[in-house]
């Protein structure tokens, strides 16, 4: 089943970046390269790093590359971002784009085991080539550590409930293999559900674990603030109240002025090497209808000064 990728709030996100015919620019989250296409054609003479650690990505923005000499493609985790800055450019850049969470070819490619509205294997990596898939995880945590994430990435009420009968389901059965076994266990004990998916916040925090998705956040956005130059734009679309807390969180920690002995005679000279640009922005009605999966986004702005 071939999946196409419709780009969340690519306009806003594009003119937010303030692009400059010869700046130097970076897609963090690549995916089909929806927003580096609109990049492309605002930029000159610029360069346009591409990152993403989805192999099936890369096998795009590999080919984009080939068409385009202005874009070069890293393969690897966002959270690498400083490197591969420093790798590719001599000074920082002018604008960094986040465009979070999953894309609609990850979703609905049954293989990746994202979805819990087709069967196939418990898989859920962004990167399929490396680490633990969700069946691993789910085969081998123990009740308290499966509830903690439930809870505390799916925020799923009934969190301690579903764990355990994970172990029941382990204990007398056989091991979980795919989305439709996990699906059923979960739906014995969401019956009552009827806003969403039983399985929805499940399979998110899952998802949120396996690929360290919140970490990877906390970890990289002090590092692109670091490498904007002067008036360089960072854009962060964020489609859940998890990611988007840790972006308003870290603006506001950013902009809070740094705490002094009030005893001294006169107070140091500070000021926040940020702003925000803007009001935070969500879709409008028309990208939703047209574009359901939009309907969660919301982008934030900050400026470096």
């Amino acid at each position: 089943m071939k999946s196409e990728h419709v780009t969340v709030l690519l306009d806003e996100a594009v003119d937010a970046l303030n692009i400059k015919a010869g700046g130097n620019y970076v897609d963090a989250t690549f995916g089909r390269g929806g927003h580096s296409r609109r990049i492309l054609q605002k930029l000159e003479n610029g360069k346009l790093l591409v990152v993403d650690r989805d192999p099936e990505a890369i096998l795009v923005a590999k080919q984009l590359s080939q068409e385009d000499e202005r874009v070069v493609v890293e393969y690897g985790a966002f959270e690498m971002l400083g490197a591969l800055i420093d790798k590719n450019f001599e000074t920082g850049v002018d604008g960094i784009l986040f465009d979070l969470g999953i894309s609609s070819p990850q979703i609905d490619v049954a293989t990746r085991g994202f979805s819990f509205m087709q069967d196939g294997p418990l898989d859920m990596r962004m990167d399929n080539s490396q680490g633990e898939s969700a069946a691993d995880w789910l085969n081998h945590a123990d009740w308290k550590e499966m509830s903690k994430v439930f809870w505390r990435y799916g925020e799923e009420k009934n969190a301690t409930a579903i764990a355990k009968e994970i172990v029941l389901y382990r204990e007398n059965e056989k091991p979980i293999e795919n989305t439709a076994e996990l699906v059923s266990i979960v739906v014995q004990v969401n019956k009552k559900q009827q806003n969403k998916h039983p399985a929805t916040r499940v399979f998110q925090a899952i998802r949120i674990h396996i690929n360290r998705e919140l970490e990877q956040i906390k970890n990289v956005l002090p590092e692109a603030v670091e490498k904007l130059c002067s008036g360089g734009r960072l854009v962060v679309i964020s489609f859940h109240s998890l990611e988007d807390r840790i972006v308003k969180n870290f603006i506001k920690e950013k902009m809070k002025p740094v705490a002094f002995d009030k005893r001294l005679p006169i107070a140091p000279d500070w000021k926040s090497d940020i702003k925000t640009i803007g009001k935070p922005v969500k879709p409008s009605e028309n990208e939703v209808k047209n574009n359901p999966r939009a309907r969660s986004s919301i982008m934030r702005v900050i400026e470096k000064v």
